[in-house]
């Protein structure tokens, strides 16, 4: 169903993070764009959709005004919204905010760490003293807004300007009381689903919300003990990867179980889904990358999951997968320690 292409190569291997690649695919140019993680730098590709140029950027974490940091990049992930796109770093210290091709930061926001313990209010260190303070989780929500998870298991809502750098703290969200590990938003584009963010945690806990200028909590999905490392939503039903290997398809507004897989003999690193055709990828730390097909039928008011393919990255422990395009003809693998870009398209 896939074939291997060339891989790409990257400036330096891929930290041992949840979700460690992220896919921007830019048509107008025939371009895609990859950002890959190592430490305290975010290796970024882009690709001639001819495979025949190639040209690399490296992005270092940065505390406001402070060129370079070794705060510890925890993950880099691109934001499309209709009127603009932004590539967002989450580290140790901070969220960095980016034009799409990584030439400008448009915008900073500091953590608090235990020396400065407030951030709009709320004091971090006194609620989870012994916790390390990182960012992680990051999704694009509707018009305009960006949100972003905090160790606290706060979630950070930003409104984004049409253009310019005047980016706003709108809301702050406290219904987590672990560690955020992951988010997505609705990707489907169906207008009919009133769920358009679901975010995840430690814990495995999930909560459901709609946003708006104030954004509403629909369900809290509780966990099982069992870490939930990534997360997607599509037409209103939740994918959630675990630990423990497995998937859970819930429908979003109810929670209600509709499918378990289990998938992976080993932890979970990363979920995709192409909106287009219902396609999932699901790849952990077995070696193993796996193509499922969603089918959303609404009359029996259920979900079913078929698995398609499989492909071994021998002696990997994969890191990131995304597709490249949203039908999901095509998809890309990191693992590792791995210093270069696995892609797969289909034949």
């Amino acid at each position: 169903m896939y074939h291997k292409e060339k891989s790409i190569q990257i400036k330096s291997s891929a930290s041992a993070l949840y979700n460690n690649l992220s896919v921007l695919r830019i048509a107008p140019r025939c371009l895609t764009y990859f950002t890959v993680v190592h430490a305290n730098v975010v290796n970024m590709v882009s690709a001639s959709w001819d495979g025949l140029n190639f040209s690399h950027r490296q992005l270092q974490s940065k505390e406001g005004s402070i060129a370079a940091s070794s705060s510890l990049i925890m993950q880099a992930s691109w934001c499309v919204l209709p009127s603009r796109e932004l590539l967002v770093l989450t580290s140790q210290k901070g969220i960095q905010m980016y034009e799409s091709d990584g030439s400008i930061m448009v915008y900073w926001h500091a953590l608090d760490t235990p020396e400065t313990p407030t951030v709009v209010g709320v004091n971090i260190s006194s609620a989870h003293p012994a916790q390390a303070v990182f960012a992680r989780g990051i999704a694009a929500v509707q018009e305009n807004f960006i949100c972003v998870g905090v160790s606290t298991g706060f979630i950070l809502v930003f409104d984004i300007p049409s253009k310019g750098s005047n980016i706003m703290l709108s809301e702050v969200l406290e219904e987590h009381r672990e560690s955020i590990t992951d988010m997505a938003s609705e990707c489907s584009g169906s207008l009919e689903s009133v769920a358009d963010l679901v975010t995840a945690d430690d814990s495995g806990a999930l909560c459901v919300w709609k946003s708006g200028e104030d954004f509403q909590l629909l369900n809290k999905i509780p966990g099982f003990e069992v870490c939930c490392s990534s997360v997607k939503l599509w037409k209103g039903t939740v994918a959630a990867g675990y630990g423990s290997g497995q998937i859970r398809i819930y429908e979003a507004v109810t929670g209600i179980v509709r499918a378990e897989v289990n998938a992976h003999a080993r932890w979970i690193y990363s979920l995709d889904i192409a909106p287009f055709s219902g396609l999932l990828l699901s790849a952990a730390e077995d070696s193993l990358v796996q193509v499922w097909h969603l089918t959303v039928i609404p009359e029996a008011n259920s979900v079913e999951i078929q698995h398609l393919y499989s492909e071994c990255v021998t002696d990997t422990q994969i890191c990131g997968a995304k597709f490249c395009d949203g039908e999901g003809h095509a998809f890309a693998v990191t693992g590792y320690d791995l210093s270069e870009i696995i892609r797969y398209t289909q034949e």
